[in-house]
């Protein structure tokens, strides 16, 4: 059982700890990541709560590390606000990761020393940490490539035991789609998500996910032979008839980016909130 602020090695460099921020979007808690056993990167400095910061702080003096830097998968609330704490704490260790324009979900906190861009690449002991662009769950999202082990951290683009939510206009499911099928280019044996534990599977799980999509993206399409045309209120109704209806105000989120699919591929269109096939 994944236990918060108690510091795991999960494989040879790569150690993890979970912020105590359970909740339905969030499963156990965030994980941070610290790779390194002497010269550590720490990997999504979680959500700016004492307990954790202190417990990351524990952690490396534990190992007996200095920690060279600070990287961020996206910019949501839950991963990067630890950040400047962190940053503090650790004089001039440089923070990095993509900024966003805030759409009322984002960590307006957060002040990269440095960018981020598709297959930068840094030094980790004997391996490197490769920056993989993974737009979709938001615009800002990357992905990393621990080449030394295999083991891709997937931020929020993939959770064990549940699919994300996309939240538009910053999430959008084609980037997500399509960014899930760039990974399977990538040499995975491990895939180590934001929320959730390792996952041993990797290719097969980011296929599932993108069957499920796919999947959900008909039941979509189907549901409008009741609909016809209809708000989201309407469609969730149907399309995700599968869910509890606890769950439809999270999955209108998603129903919304999946329409504005279908719209970009002009196979539904929308006037004053109500939409239809074309």
């Amino acid at each position: 059982m994944m236990q918060a602020g108690v510091l795991e090695t999960i494989l040879p460099g790569v150690h993890r700890l979970v912020a105590p921020n359970p909740s339905v979007l969030t499963g156990p808690g965030t994980n941070t990541y610290l790779l390194g056993n002497k010269a550590i990167t720490i990997l999504d400095p979680g959500p700016d709560m004492p307990a954790h910061t202190d417990a990351i702080v524990a952690a490396v003096a534990s190992l007996g590390g200095e920690v060279e830097r600070i990287v961020t998968t996206h910019t949501h609330s839950d991963h990067s606000p630890g950040a400047a704490t962190l940053q503090g704490h650790y004089s001039g260790v440089p923070v990095i990761g993509a900024q966003i324009v805030d759409d009322g979900h984002q960590d307006q906190s957060f002040a990269p020393t440095q960018g981020l861009a598709h297959d930068d690449c840094f030094v980790i002991e004997d391996s490197s940490l490769r920056a993989i662009y993974t737009p979709g769950h938001v615009a800002n999202h990357f992905c990393f490539l621990h080449e030394a082990t295999g083991t891709v951290f997937t931020g929020d683009h993939i959770m064990q035991g549940s699919t994300v939510v996309i939240i538009p206009p910053a999430g959008d499911m084609a980037d997500y789609v399509d960014s899930l099928r760039l990974l399977l280019d990538y040499p995975m044996h491990y895939l180590a998500p934001g929320h959730g534990s390792l996952i041993a599977n990797p290719r097969a799980e980011v296929e599932a996910l993108i069957a499920h999509r796919q999947g959900r993206e008909a039941k979509i399409v189907a549901a409008f032979k009741e609909v016809v045309k209809g708000d989201l209120d309407d469609l969730v109704a149907v399309a995700y008839r599968d869910v509890d209806v606890s769950i439809h105000p999270i999955a209108k989120l998603s129903l919304w980016a999946h329409l504005l699919k279908l719209e970009k591929e002009s196979s539904a269109r929308q006037h004053e909130g109500q939409w239809e096939l074309v």
